[in-house]
């Protein structure tokens, strides 16, 4: 994985505990995963350098929700998740299909998961999609130019938004900040936005890939709506305040964990 971080499985699930609860002990952890007070402070204290969570009064919790964390720091959280995900998308991916893949490490994650096929036509404006398609000789990848953002290896703006408008793909995978409630798909920047819409607008399939965690994620810039994509993959069932949105629309709900559409 292209600028993958090593941690360890415990602090992986650290990370993954705290997001869910929203703060942790030192003591509550060591606990939890039976080992010294010490030891969870170490752990705790690397994965508070990386971002990934921050030290609060008597134990730690997630970092504000103002901006989006580092990517590389996002490609820690809900791996296994992300993994089942990509798994079931691959799935329903057939050889010789054109894709356009926006920017998040649960598109990236499916673009490695999509790699045993054969002659895919990849379209990004992520690098990190891009670097995993290009090891399968078979597929044809095209990115667009444009200003590089160094943290996420991402190309945004109209450069973006008129790349993705140039092409008719049969499938457009994106992912999303959060979800509000209403249905609403949530974002950190008005840019990120403006491509992933580009993407819906131009595909002949849009399937929006998230994890259990962005369902109720605070992010501040509105675009779309669950509604508007025809197929939603994720790793646990939509809580039902979510589905209610989405009665009426022909959007199809695929649950990794069960392996079937509802």
């Amino acid at each position: 994985m292209l600028g993958q971080i090593e941690i360890s499985k415990r602090q992986a699930e650290i990370a993954d505990l705290v997001q869910l609860a929203g703060f942790a002990s030192v003591e509550e952890l060591a606990e939890r995963f039976d080992v010294t007070t010490q030891t969870i402070r170490r752990d705790v204290n690397k994965l508070c350098e990386l971002g990934v969570l921050r030290r609060t009064h008597g134990g730690v919790e997630p970092p504000a929700p103002a901006s989006n964390i580092h990517y590389s720091t996002r490609q820690i959280l809900n791996l296994p998740e992300k993994q089942l995900i990509a798994k079931l998308v691959a799935g329903h991916v057939d050889n010789n299909q054109s894709l356009a893949f926006s920017i998040g490490t649960t598109p990236e994650i499916v673009m490695q998961a999509l790699t045993g096929h054969d002659r895919l036509a990849v379209f990004t404006n992520n690098l990190n999609v891009a670097f995993s398609a290009s090891g399968n000789p078979s597929f044809q990848v095209t990115i667009t130019g444009g200003r590089l953002r160094h943290g996420d290896r991402d190309v945004l703006g109209s450069a973006a938004q008129a790349f993705f408008a140039n092409y008719k793909v049969d499938i457009g995978i994106f992912g999303v900040a959060g979800v509000d409630e209403d249905g609403t798909l949530l974002d950190f920047h008005e840019d990120e936005v403006a491509a992933r819409q580009s993407i819906l607008a131009n595909c002949r399939k849009s399937y929006l890939v998230l994890d259990h965690s962005k369902f109720g994620r605070s992010a501040h810039v509105r675009g779309g709506h669950l509604a508007d994509v025809d197929a939603i993959f994720t790793d646990r069932p939509v809580p039902a305040g979510y589905l209610a949105a989405l009665e009426g629309a022909n959007t199809e709900v695929f649950v990794a964990d069960e392996g079937s559409g509802a």
